[in-house]
């Protein structure tokens, strides 16, 4: 016998803004990209959280607000 937990985290893109600033690598310009993401437990939604992500829109990096 097994069991097989099944989780997935599922994330759906909300919106894009242009954020004030540059990349710190290329110099390219910064865009702010809401995303709400949701953890499911065998296809149950358990929690649901918004979050800002910035990405630089000529070198695709992930950029972190310190």
């Amino acid at each position: 016998m097994c069991l097989v937990f099944v989780c997935d985290e599922e994330e759906r893109v909300l919106g894009r803004q242009t954020a004030p600033g540059a990349c710190p690598y290329c110099g390219g310009m910064v865009q702010a990209i809401d995303v709400e993401s949701q953890w499911r437990f065998c296809f149950l939604p358990l929690c649901f959280k918004t979050k800002r992500k910035y990405y630089c829109t000529m070198c695709t990096r992930r950029l972190e607000v310190i």
